[in-house]
């Protein structure tokens, strides 16, 4: 009877920590995770074994499944990004929102600065001019840097 209730148990304690959800990311990795929550374009899980809770960018996620259910849950859709012409598809992201990106470059300049401008003006010059650059490349994501001395540093990132 020991050995009953014992395997119960084991088998109780096998399900509560098996992993019940699957994310699949964008550039087809696929991770065994129990999901927790999505918030403010951060997805949160934990992985198998460990109550540490993780973190990755929505724009890296493509799909969340529930391997219970086999319900599946589109988190983004993949954005690429071809030619210049295509800056408007780039995305400026903060850069606590590209956990799971891959950073491929950096860049920087001196900020735009026109004569009568309000400096949202200039901001917004700024920015098309980094998407321009970034769309060129082929990067679909891009976070900036302001610095106080009127220059920027801004990072690429891929999936």
């Amino acid at each position: 009877m020991k050995v009953l209730y014992f395997t119960l148990a084991l088998l109780f304690v096998n399900i509560a920590i098996s992993q019940t959800h699957q994310i699949t990311k964008h550039n087809g990795e696929q991770i065994d995770v129990n999901f927790i929550k999505s918030e403010n374009d951060l997805i949160y899980y934990s992985l198998n074994g460990s109550s540490e809770e993780q973190k990755i960018s929505k724009y890296a996620v493509s799909q969340i499944t529930n391997k219970q259910t086999n319900q599946t849950q589109k988190i983004s859709d993949k954005i690429v990004v071809d030619s210049d012409d295509d800056y408007k598809m780039v995305t400026v992201l903060p850069q606590e929102k590209t956990i799971g990106l891959k950073q491929v470059a950096n860049f920087s300049g001196v900020s735009t600065k026109t004569k009568g401008e309000p400096p949202i003006a200039n901001q917004k010059q700024t920015a098309m001019r980094i998407k321009s650059k970034s769309a060129s490349n082929g990067y679909p994501f891009v976070s900036i840097i302001e610095k106080a001395d009127g220059k920027y540093e801004a990072v690429a990132y891929v999936y």
